[in-house]
């Protein structure tokens, strides 16, 4: 059964310092696992099959991201400067960030040349257990070939201009000395981690015998699928459908499911821990074995990749109602089918608060709006909702205050 999937518009820095443009599919339930997707060449994170690939791996539990490579779509950085080796480091910065900011990935998946850019970057990136690639060539000189490029005049020029899908791009003579690099012969052999070859008899870009290149260097647990007659863009709704069914059932078998406590470091219960990603205001909060995230909305110069501080107490206040009066519903036997709470902030004149002790200045309140769904349930029934409503904890540690003490984590360790 799919789950629903939150897509979110995220970056990172590469190794020059330029920042790559991505999107975040996250299932809302939590992710199993997480993924990373590279496109193919002159492609972007946002070509039908990537979409769509990654988020039918998102409905099925994986938390996937894909980015666009420097100098493509909109990332920073001129394409230019880059080559098959710098697509890779690429990569290893797109896990690097997953592993600041979430959890590494322990699956690649790339199309094209980016699917031999994650064979390659698979073999630097540790927690990498699933390799899969779609319709990639065995060897990087192969797109040398397929560009039709003018090498004698690249040899005078050290650059020339291609056309590529009605864009034009800038290859350099540095570039296709990269491409001439036993990229994959050195490392496929010794690679030892599960890989997916998934290539089309018919495709007219990267002839399937390349396919069969890639899986004789291979060592198992290696396995071929064909995509029947699919063309190389997985341009069809259906054949981009089929790969993510396949990839994500190949794929549990050497990413199993985590065990519940398992999935993360388990903290202690009334332990909260909340420390930076290494993105602007980000934060990672862990809670038991969950993780969440806390930002500040770009208007505040943060990234708006989770909830605001704030935001979260009120979640919290809002929570804790609904909660409470589930609890005191089911344990009286009414009918209460459905509870609904909004929880807003303001700020208001204390001169306007009719019972605040504070006559002077600005005050913060939160109002709750509760909607109790139940036809069955009587008036005096809902009047006494509302009262147990104010009783929830967090409701009563919010009126009554609480006293916050700082301790420096120096001063524990002696410094």
């Amino acid at each position: 059964m799919a789950v629903a999937v939150l897509r979110q518009k995220v970056d990172f820095e590469n190794a020059a310092g330029a920042r790559l443009a991505a999107a975040l599919d996250l299932p809302r339930a939590g992710a199993r696992a997480f993924a990373c997707f590279a496109h193919c060449f002159t492609c972007s994170k946002d070509i039908a099959a990537a979409s769509r690939i990654s988020r039918a791996l998102a409905e099925k539990g994986y938390g996937v991201l894909r980015f666009d490579f420097t100098g493509i779509g909109s990332s920073e950085g001129e394409f230019a400067n880059t080559d098959f080796s710098s697509n890779v480091e690429d990569l290893v910065c797109a896990a690097d960030f997953l592993r600041r900011a979430y959890q590494a990935p322990q699956l690649l998946v790339g199309h094209s040349l980016g699917g031999a850019a994650v064979l390659v970057a698979a073999q630097r990136i540790a927690e990498v257990r699933a390799v899969a690639t779609i319709g990639a060539p065995s060897d990087t000189a192969h797109l040398k070939q397929a560009l039709g490029l003018d090498l004698d005049r690249l040899a005078q020029s050290d650059q020339v201009d291609v056309e590529l899908g009605g864009r034009s791009f800038t290859i350099t003579a540095q570039f296709v000395r990269d491409l001439e690099g036993k990229h994959l012969e050195r490392g496929l052999q010794t690679l030892r981690k599960a890989t997916l070859i998934m290539h089309s008899p018919v495709d007219e870009v990267v002839a399937v015998d390349h396919a069969r290149r890639l899986f004789e260097m291979l060592k198992h647990p290696k396995s071929f699928v064909s995509l029947d007659n699919a063309d190389h863009l997985l341009s069809r709704v259906d054949d981009s459908r089929y790969v993510a069914d396949v990839l994500a059932a190949w794929a549990s078998r050497f990413v199993p499911e985590p065990p519940p406590t398992a999935a993360a470091e388990a903290l202690a219960a009334g332990l909260v821990r909340v420390g930076e990603v290494g993105e602007k205001y980000t934060q990672q909060i862990a809670v038991r074995t969950h993780r969440l995230i806390a930002d500040e909305p770009e208007s505040l110069g943060g990234k708006d990749r989770g909830p605001t501080p704030y935001e979260l107490l009120q979640a919290a206040l809002g929570a804790c109602t609904a909660v409470t009066l589930r609890m005191y519903a089911d344990r009286k036997g009414w009918p209460l089918q459905q509870i609904d709470v909004e929880v807003y902030k303001e700020r208001i004149h204390a001169a306007d608060c009719v019972d605040c002790e504070q006559t002077e200045g600005m005050i913060e309140v939160l109002r709750k709006r509760i909607d109790l769904v139940g036809d069955a349930l009587d008036a005096e029934q809902r009047t006494r909702l509302l009262q147990i409503a104010d009783r929830c904890p967090v409701n009563r540690t919010l009126k009554a205050g609480i006293r916050i003490e700082t301790i420096r984590a120096d001063d524990e360790r002696g410094a």
